[in-house]
Order: structure tokens, then C-alpha cells, then sequence
């Protein structure tokens, strides 16, 4: 047990760098960043995997430990368990007065009769009667062995719940995906690529996920006066396995820690935004429009940034094509508030939009074949000269600006998407069980109490039966007291 407890701390210990550092497999940008910024001591830290907390060698190791230690600790108390539950209560001692409770005393009724008495009031005790060699009755008694059963669940619980989550880890995947919440976009569980980011479990490759499809048909959402949300609703549509070939759509309200289940996967409600509505009217007539979602900066109001980014129609060469590109960034306010020019946001709802933003022109870095951060352009693409700003303005829904070269950039409105988390747990279940086992097991241990109790019946010199009643708890003697004086005194028939 001792070994156990000191691997439990370890454990415990191991797992704080994966609080306090970022992890790649929740934010690999954010482990790039921290990497370059601490140089050749992030550079070690990422050898020694502790960007990968929880898949790296040196936790499973403890993880690994600690479930041997544990079924090492617990084997062995299991059979001198069962053992003792076999094993009569120990013999009466020879001088019962030195236990911590005792009380002995004189009474006209026979022997047979107090031991018939204690019987009586022993009952649901293990006890055990005996004649000792001079003729005297003797009953040891016991009770309160769910003590230590408590204790064993306890322990056998937190080793299978070790087990569940190990489980878990291995062959379970979350995933994150931001849908637009006007039924415009379907989702569908089909590989890694239709999430935004994807967390597989230590065997999952992504390709064996529950297959479902759903979309957002609409987004309710309420704020009191103070801007706090009273409500989030994601009206959902959602095909299980079962409904892909006949077609049939299930309609869902899905809301915060109300997640739609469905073939194993459990959809969670994690948060919304807003994707401002821009559209390019290029000198040829040709117009592209674009509804990139925006992430918030205030999660009070809603003040968001981000990047619409748009590739020009109608143009093979590549190098012509670079030159023309053009980003909409900026701010996006749900309830416009203007300090001079500058743009905040004073409620997170849609009362009165508008956005402040850049457009720039140039090469937006979209063609060399790496993925991109959609919330913003790369800014490596502004310093070398190749991404230029033409022009700045605050727009309302309706605005517009016209370049030099005659396109035109409009602000048509705004949409809401909303952000789901996929989440798949083979073992959710029995982790549940576990759980509840572990609060049942620990709550036994620390009720029940183990005690012991004797009886002793004898004739004395005046032919009367001297009776002595002895006591000892096992564990914490509080409230035994009480219990010994009912029962000594059900015993003696009252007399002491």
C-alpha cells in the first residue's frame, strides 16, 4: 500500500506539467510558439515529451506501476479477507475487565438464560458460543467485516476506473468543428478531415468513428440585461447510422451539458460566434461572397477578429493570381459602440453590427500547400511586402468600399455558427460504475465500524450467575459506548 500511495503521488505529480504547459494534442500552434520562444529549453522539454503528457513513456510507466502496486496491494487483502470471513471470533479473554468497556454483574436467572438473552440481542453478529473447562458459557462476538469489504471495493473500484479511462485514452477520439448555424452546412462523421481539430485516442487512426451526419438548422440564444446568456439552443438535424440510407432527419435541441448521443458519440454544445457576411465585386462583374466564421476576443460581448480571404476569379497564372488575392480582417462588434473611430462592442447581441476592418491585397500565402489559420492572415506575407493594406473604413451591414482598382468590398450581414465538440468514450459507462463504487466503498469504510464483544455466564458461590460483558472497538471507539451499555444491559436483563 505504502508503494502504492507513493507511485499515486507520483502520478499526480507527472500529470502537472500537462496543466501547466501547452499540449500538442490540444493546440499544436500554441507548442510552436512556445517552443521558438524558449529556444533550446523548449526544444528539450519537447524531447523529453512534455508537450505529450498523458501519451508520453514515463507516465504510462507510473500509470503502469501504479496498477501492478494496486494488484499487488489488493490481491493479497482479498484472501486474508475471505480467510477471516471463515474464521470463528477469537476466544474469550480470561480477564475481560481490562477491556475498554466491561461491566459485570450478579442476576438470579441461569446461565442457559443469559446466553439464550445474549443470543437475543446479538443478533446479525458473527458469534461463536463455547464452554470453557470449568463449566462456564462464553458467546464471542464480532461485527462491522462490511468495513473492510467497503475498503476493497474502494480500492478495486479506483483500479477499474484506472483501467476505464486507460481504456478510454486508447480507443476513444474527441473532435471540435464550428458549423454555421443556418442549416447551410452538413456534418458528417466520416475520417479526421470534416473536424477543425481532432484528438484520437492512442490506437485510433480516425477512421473507424460512428458514422451520423447533422447540420444546424438554427440558433436560439437569450442574454439578460447584464449581456450574461440565460440560454443556448443548437437546433439540430442529425442522422444516426440507422437513418443515412432511408434518408429520415431527427430533429434535436441541443443545449449546454445536454449532449445528443447517438451510436456511441456524445455532440456537446461548447459555445457560438459570429461570421460576418462579406462579399467581392470584382471590375469584371464577377462577385464571390464568403461567410468565414470570426473567433471572439471578450467573451462578454462578443467582440470578434478575423480573416475572410478571398482567391480572384478567372485567373490561371499563378503569379498574377498572387498579386490579387485579398484578405477582409478587422473587428466585428454585435452592438456597435464607437470611441471616436475605434470599434468596441457594448452587448453580445446581434442589436446593431458592424465592423471595422483592413482590406488587403497581395499574396495571401494560401498556394504553398501548408494549412493555414483561418482567424488570421500570415503575417509573414505582410513584412516581406507581398500583402499590402488599400484601404481601412468602419461598415455597417449595407456598407461597401471601392478600391483603386474598381473591386468592390461590401459587408452584406451577419451569420451565427455554433462550436460542437464529438466526443466518443468506449468506457463511459463503466467509468460511471467505477465512480459510483468508489463513493459507496469509501463511504462504507468510513460508517461501519469494526467491534468486538464477549459474554461470559457462571455460576457464582451463592448459587446465582455472575455475568461479565466485555467490549473493544476495533476502529474509532466513538459511539461504541452507547451501543455497549444497550447491549451489556440487554444481557444482564437491565441490572448491572
Amino acid at each position: 500500500m505504502r508503494t502504492a500511495l507513493i507511485l499515486l503521488f507520483l502520478l499526480a505529480l507527472a500529470a502537472m506539467p500537462g496543466a501547466l504547459l501547452p499540449q500538442r494534442t490540444l493546440n499544436a500552434n500554441k507548442v510552436a510558439d512556445y517552443i521558438a520562444e524558449h529556444g533550446w529549453w523548449g526544444r528539450l522539454l519537447d524531447k523529453l515529451q512534455f508537450y505529450n503528457v498523458y501519451a508520453s513513456v514515463w507516465f504510462a510507466s507510473i500509470y503502469i506501476l501504479l496498477m501492478i502496486s494496486l494488484v499487488g496491494c489488493l490481491l493479497p487483502r482479498t484472501f486474508e479477507y475471505a480467510k477471516a470471513l471463515r474464521t470463528k471470533p477469537v476466544l474469550t479473554p480470561r480477564n475481560l475487565a481490562r477491556m475498554p468497556h466491561h461491566s459485570e454483574s450478579t442476576v438470579d436467572t441461569s446461565p442457559d438464560e443469559v446466553i439464550a438473552r445474549a443470543n437475543k440481542a446479538l443478533s446479525g453478529w458473527r458469534k461463536t458460543e463455547r464452554i470453557e473447562d470449568d463449566g462456564t458459557r462464553t458467546i464471542s462476538a464480532e461485527r462491522g467485516y462490511l468495513r473492510e469489504t467497503g475498503n476493497l471495493v474502494f480500492h478495486f473500484a479506483m483500479l477499474g476506473l484506472i483501467i476505464a479511462l486507460a481504456i478510454g485514452k486508447l480507443f476513444g477520439y474527441e473532435g471540435q468543428v464550428i458549423i454555421k448555424a443556418d442549416g447551410s452546412q452538413e456534418f458528417c462523421n466520416a475520417g479526421v478531415l470534416p473536424y477543425d481539430s481532432f484528438q484520437p485516442g492512442l490506437l485510433v487512426d480516425g477512421t473507424g468513428g460512428s458514422p451520423f451526419c447533422m447540420k444546424v438548422k438554427s440558433f436560439d440564444v437569450n442574454f439578460l440585461d447584464t449581456g450574461q446568456p440565460d440560454l443556448y439552443r443548437a437546433n439540430l438535424e442529425y442522422q444516426s447510422e440507422k437513418d443515412l440510407t432511408s434518408g429520415k432527419w431527427e430533429n434535436y435541441g441541443l443545449e449546454v451539458n445536454s449532449p445528443l448521443r447517438t451510436d456511441g458519440d456524445r455532440i456537446y454544445l461548447l459555445g457560438h460566434g459570429y461570421a460576418p457576411v462579406f462579399s467581392v465585386t470584382y471590375p469584371s462583374g464577377e462577385k464571390r461572397t464568403m461567410d468565414t466564421q470570426w473567433r471572439p476576443t471578450n467573451q462578454t460581448t462578443l467582440l470578434s477578429e478575423g480573416a475572410t480571404k478571398f482567391d480572384p476569379p478567372g485567373i490561371t497564372n499563378a503569379e498574377e493570381r498572387r498579386t490579387k488575392q485579398i484578405a477582409v480582417t478587422g473587428l466585428l462588434a454585435p452592438t456597435a459602440r464607437l470611441h471616436g473611430t475605434l470599434l468596441d462592442s457594448s452587448f453580445p447581441d446581434l442589436r446593431n453590427p458592424m465592423v471595422a476592418i483592413d482590406v488587403l491585397r497581395g499574396d495571401l500565402g494560401i498556394d504553398d500547400g501548408r494549412g493555414q489559420n483561418i482567424f488570421v492572415v500570415d503575417q509573414r506575407m505582410i513584412d516581406t511586402g507581398r500583402l499590402q493594406k488599400v484601404a481601412r473604413q468602419n461598415l455597417e451591414p449595407g456598407g461597401e468600399i471601392k478600391l483603386d482598382d474598381g473591386t468592390v468590398v461590401r459587408f452584406e450581414g451577419v451569420k451565427r455558427w455554433v462550436y460542437l465538440q464529438v466526443s466518443h468514450d468506449p468506457a463511459q459507462v463503466w467509468v460511471l460504475v467505477f465512480a459510483i463504487a468508489i463513493i459507496l466503498g469509501i463511504g462504507a469504510s468510513l460508517i461501519i465500524k469494526r467491534r468486538r464483544l464477549w459474554v461470559r455466564a457462571g455460576p457464582s458461590a451463592d448459587g446465582r450467575t455472575v455475568v461479565e460483558v466485555g467490549g473493544l472497538a476495533r476502529t474509532d471507539q466513538a459511539g461504541y459506548g452507547e451501543e455497549f451499555e444497550r447491549l451489556s444491559g440487554a444481557v444482564t436483563g437491565g441490572k448491572n
